[in-house]
């Protein structure tokens, strides 16, 4: 239950990206932003988790989830060190996946051909 549930929560985080893409002027960019900005406000308030208990691993794919890391990451650094702390363990949830990124990025584009 726990693939279908994931499938469903994926894919509604989809569905509404793309009926705010289609219905009005925003870009890409905008709306990814606005999903960041919703998994921190979710994060805030403690909702995130709860749905990430009953999703499962489906809600830590989408973009929302990346908010949530931003903000766990933060408070978890406040917790430890204080204010100083929650600004140097921001993305201490997320560097690994941000490194790979850029590194696989790299690597990827060197065997690719620009076109003019």
């Amino acid at each position: 239950m726990t693939l279908v549930y994931s499938f469903l929560f994926c894919g509604f985080v989809c569905l509404i990206g793309q009926i705010i893409l289609d219905n009005t002027l925003l870009t890409p960019g905008h709306v990814t932003s606005m999903f960041v900005v919703l998994g921190s406000i979710l994060s805030a308030f403690n909702l995130y988790d709860v749905w990430a208990v009953m999703i499962g691993a489906g809600a830590n794919i989408p973009i929302i989830s990346f908010g949530n890391a931003l903000v766990n990451g933060a408070y978890t650094g406040y917790q430890q060190i204080g204010v100083i702390g929650m600004f140097g363990n921001l993305l201490s949830g997320v560097g690994v996946g941000i490194s790979s990124a850029v590194i696989f990025g790299f690597i990827l584009s060197s065997f690719s051909k620009v076109k003019d």
